[in-house]
This record gives C-alpha cells, structure tokens and sequence, in this order.
C-alpha cells in the first residue's frame, strides 16, 4: 500500500532531455547543476523521490525540490535565482580613482610599477579589493610585454610582400621560409634527472657540462609544413651557400622557389647574391629589420626547442645532431602548415596603433 501523496508526472521533452543529458555529463558546470540535471533524468525516467535521492546521493527533500521547479519551470528552474546580497562597499568614483592611480602613476618609493599590497596602502583600500579591482579590468602591473619596431625604411613593402606570398603563394611555386638557429649548445646535466611522478613535476639539476655547439639550418615550406634540415659547425656565407645547394638538390627542378629570409649578413652576401642571380628560378624576399616574427620557420625553431633541446641532456654535438635529425624525421610525415591569418593591413593597423600609444602622435 502506497503512502503520501502520488507523485505528479513529469515528462522530459526531447529537446530538453539532450540539455539535461549535457548537463549532467559535464565537468566543469557547478556540481549542484550537474546534480540536479541527473535528479530530473531519473525522474523523467519514472523512478520515485526515494530512488533518485539514493542514486544522486542526496536528500528526498532535495529530489522534491527539483523535480517541482523543473515541471513549472522547465529548465530555467535549475539555475540559481539571484539573491540580494551585501550592498557595494566601494563607489564607482573610487574605483576610477584606483584605476586612473595604475594607469598614470608610480609609487613614490621608486618600485618600477604598483603591487596590490603598495597600491592598497596608497588608496586605503583592501588588497582584495585592489586584487579583484584589477583582476575585472584586466590590469596587470607587474608584467610586461617586450616588443621592438623596426627602422627598416622599407616595412611596409617587405610586409606586403611576404604577407602576400603567406595569403596568396605564386603557382608552380614553392614557399621556402629560410632560416639558422645559431649556437645550438650540446648540454649534458652533471646530475640524472628525476623523474615526473603523481604529485610532483621532473626534476632536473641546474649544473651542467657544455660540449660545443651546432648551428641548425632549417627551410619550412610554407604550403605542407615540412622541414628541410642541416646542421653545421659555424654559420658564415659558406654554410648558408650549402645549405642553399642542399635546398637545390631537394626542390622539384620544375618549380619556382620563394626563400623568406631575414637580413643577417650571410645572407647578402655577394657569393650569394651571385649564387641567386645564376638561377633564374630563385626569388629572394628579406623581411624588415627586427620582425623575425614574419618569417614561419621561426615558429617551427620555437617547436624543437621545447620539445627536443632545452630539456636534453647530450654527451656530444654528435647526439644532440643526432636528436635533431630524429625529431625532424618523426616531424615531418604529419607536419601541418601553419594557418597564417594576419593581412598585411592589420599588421599595419597594429604597428600604427602601437606607435600612437608610445607617442601620442599619429604615425
């Protein structure tokens, strides 16, 4: 015999039981929400208070609750309803005062920049309070961000140009971006490293040995991904004039070849420019003084050095070659190109709005 009050039915639409199903699966919503979506499931499945609140792990009050506030609701009745809370502690005027203080102020200690605690004694307010102040409007004194413009006389061209081979690369051509990681040193820690375990990261010690140093030539092609490697004891002219044939010998004769490089001496050399002028298929394009961002093998240069140098510990410039040449091999049958997005227009918009900030002046 049944006792209390029958339940009252609830039906689960399909478009809201999908809803409820990503609800309940998720990881990263609130538990509570998470738990109430299971609450409604099982009892849009037909099973009584009794039996979800033993299945969820909560109370029958609390299966009760949400099973009521969904079937008038739906699913907005799962979320939270506001509440009143403490009124503000701090005005709006003082909250300009405090970032107006950041942005156009320095301590009068002479610290280079405000940390919450200085900044919290100057205003009289909390640290919390300056904490969660510039935490809502993305103020954050104590870091930088370094940059350098270029005087190249030329930027705005050389942008266009190598932009324009990144956006719209020339047919029966192939886009070579040409670079050197110089001074790649052999390193060998004087102490094993201890290994990566559940609660602590690897350790390794800061000694260590130097063995010598190679310098990685290395050509990215911009269409597949792929990279053309050699490693080389110094990087003069010489180098790169065989890293050049290298490229030679490895190119499709039947095609143009676009070289991205940037204006490192060896570069202009005349025994190369001698050695492009001889080949009329070869098109040399430099990028602008400092922006060696515009060159994409940089990015690849920034991919073996995390993932294949800087944490190797190697006997010889023999085995770090050897690393290298293995990491380049495992690399490119499942290279990617890189998307490049940036038109030379935006690039320019933000070199401007750049300028304009350190000056104050348009450029």
């Amino acid at each position: 015999m049944s006792r209390g009050r029958p339940l009252k039915p609830l039906h689960v639409a399909a478009g809201a039981r999908g809803e409820l199903e990503s609800l309940a699966r998720s990881r990263t919503l609130p538990a509570g929400l998470v738990s109430r979506a299971k609450i409604v499931l099982l009892c849009g499945d037909g099973l009584d208070n009794k039996t979800v609140a033993k299945r969820v792990g909560t109370s029958r009050q609390t299966v009760s609750k949400w099973r009521e506030r969904f079937r008038t609701q739906g699913l907005m009745g799962l979320y939270d309803e506001r509440r009143p809370g403490k009124p503000r502690s701090i005005e709006d005027d003082e909250i300009m005062a405090l970032i107006t203080k950041t942005l156009e102020t320095e301590p009068a200690d002479g610290s280079t920049h405000w940390s919450c605690r200085s900044m919290a004694d100057a205003t009289g307010l909390s640290k919390s309070t300056v904490h969660r102040v510039w935490s809502a409007f993305g103020l954050q004194p104590h870091r930088q961000k370094h940059f350098k413009l270029s005087t190249d006389p030329f930027f705005v061209e050389k942008v266009r140009d190598i932009v324009g081979l990144y956006l719209n690369p020339p047919e029966h051509a192939m886009v070579l971006c040409v670079d050197e990681k110089s001074q790649t040193q052999a390193l060998e820690r004087t102490q094993p490293l201890l290994p990566l375990g559940l609660g602590y990261v690897e350790g390794v010690t800061h000694g260590y040995i130097r063995h010598g140093t190679t310098t990685l030539f290395a050509a990215l092609d911009v269409a597949t991904g792929q990279v053309l490697t050699q490693c080389k004891p110094r990087h003069r002219h010489q180098e790169f004039l065989s890293f050049l044939k290298h490229i030679d010998e490895n190119v499709p004769p039947d095609l143009d070849v676009h070289l991205v490089v940037d204006n490192y001496g060896p570069h202009k050399h005349a025994t190369i420019k001698r050695w492009i002028a001889a080949r009329p298929r070869y098109h040399i394009h430099f990028t602008p003084t400092y922006p060696s961002w515009l060159n994409q093998v940089e990015i690849w240069f920034n991919i073996i050095t995390q993932k294949a140098i800087r944490r190797g510990s190697f006997s010889s410039v023999t085995e770090l070659k050897d690393r290298i040449r293995h990491f380049t091999d495992s690399y490119n049958p499942t290279a990617q190109p890189f998307m490049w997005t940036a038109t030379a227009d935006s690039i320019l918009r933000k070199i401007q709005r750049l300028c304009t900030a350190i000056s104050g002046t348009e450029h």
